[in-house]
């Protein structure tokens, strides 16, 4: 992560831009709307998130995974039944890289950890499970409320699932 100073290593800069340009796009292709809440300064706390559920397509059925654009941190969001989501950071555990979809689950492309769609480690390189964040689900209003975002990215599509 760059310092406070402006110094970042070269690795650190490619890995910040290329997040930034892979959240651009997938911004503009899923046309999610996003509303944040309250999030703190640049020391990286922590903060809240609203999505409409209409905006990913993928959350209409059970099992469905949206990886949710805009986020500081990569996240991800899973209807886990009609009433049940769980929304997973997808920052590995084990080395901080930005975990993949993988089928109905999770994978790090850097040591091959798998996990299943409710974020427990299913296989690969021996790791914890992925972190869960806070979730409200308003139904009338149509709504996933995310609390506990971080508002920097940690180190390290919207699909049918």
């Amino acid at each position: 992560m760059c310092g406070v100073d402006g110094s970042c290593s070269r690795r650190d800069f490619l890995e910040q831009g290329t997040l930034a340009a892979v959240s651009a796009m997938l911004a503009a292709a899923c046309g999610g709307r996003i509303e944040f809440g309250s999030v703190s300064g640049p020391s990286g706390g922590t903060g809240t998130l609203t999505i409409q559920l209409t905006d990913y397509p993928a959350l209409n059925t059970v099992g469905g995974i949206a990886v949710i654009s805009g986020a500081s941190t990569p996240i991800a969001a899973v209807r886990l039944d009609p009433t049940t989501y769980v929304v997973l950071s997808l920052v590995c555990p084990h080395q901080g890289t930005t975990v993949g979809r993988s089928g109905a689950g999770f994978r790090c492309p850097n040591h091959g950890a798998t996990w299943n769609g409710s974020g427990i480690w299913t296989g690969g390189q021996r790791t914890s499970g992925l972190t869960r964040l806070t979730t409200t689900l308003d139904e009338t209003a149509g709504t996933l409320t995310i609390e506990g975002v971080p508002s920097r990215r940690g180190r390290g599509d919207d699909d049918d699932g």
